[in-house]
C-alpha cells in the first residue's frame, strides 16, 4: 500500500459554480464524484483497509475516512471534514461533499485545487428571478458541460 498513490489525478467533471450578474457568463469548476473517491481507495489501499463514517455535529454532517495502518499495531487512522448541502437532495449532497472533503485530507482530489476556473458563455445575465444556462459559441444550450469544456479547451 502506497498512500502517495491517493494523490494521483483521477477522472473529473465540470459544473457551474455561479452565473455572472454583470455579463452572460458562467464560472465553472472541476470536481470528482464520491464513487470515484471510493474506487481509488479500493484500488490503492484495498476495500478491506478503509471505511467511512458519518456524524451529525451541531446540525452539520461530518464524514470520516479511516485507513488501516500497516504494521504490527494495524490501527485505524481517521481524517474528518464537513461539507455543504447541494441544491438537490441537500442531506445526500452534504454527506457526499463531506466525504470528498475528508478524502482531500488523504490527498484524493487535491489536484483539483491547482486547476484553473473555466469561464463559458451563458444565455443571459443572472438576476434574482431567472435561471441561466450555458450555451455554446452558436448560442445553443449545452447539456453536457464536461464534454463541452473538454472540447473547447483542447
Amino acid at each position: 500500500m502506497n498512500l502517495k498513490d491517493l494523490k494521483k489525478q483521477i477522472p473529473y467533471q465540470w459544473r457551474v459554480q455561479s452565473f455572472s450578474k454583470n455579463k452572460a457568463q458562467a464560472q465553472c469548476v472541476a470536481y470528482i464524484d464520491a464513487r470515484d473517491v471510493m474506487n481509488l481507495l479500493d484500488e490503492v489501499v484495498g476495500s478491506e483497509n478503509w471505511q467511512s463514517d458519518f456524524k451529525d455535529i451541531g446540525g452539520q454532517t461530518f464524514a470520516g475516512i479511516g485507513i488501516k495502518a500497516e504494521g504490527e499495531l494495524s490501527d485505524w487512522v481517521w481524517k474528518w471534514d464537513t461539507g455543504s448541502e447541494s441544491a438537490i437532495e441537500k442531506e445526500k449532497g452534504q454527506a457526499s461533499d463531506s466525504l470528498k472533503r475528508a478524502a482531500v485530507q488523504w490527498g484524493i482530489g487535491r489536484f483539483l485545487y491547482d486547476m484553473p476556473i473555466k469561464y463559458v458563455e451563458a444565455n443571459e445575465v443572472k438576476t434574482t428571478s431567472n435561471f441561466p444556462h450555458v450555451v455554446d459559441l452558436n448560442g445553443k444550450r449545452v447539456w453536457d458541460l464536461t464534454e463541452y469544456i473538454n472540447k473547447i479547451t483542447k
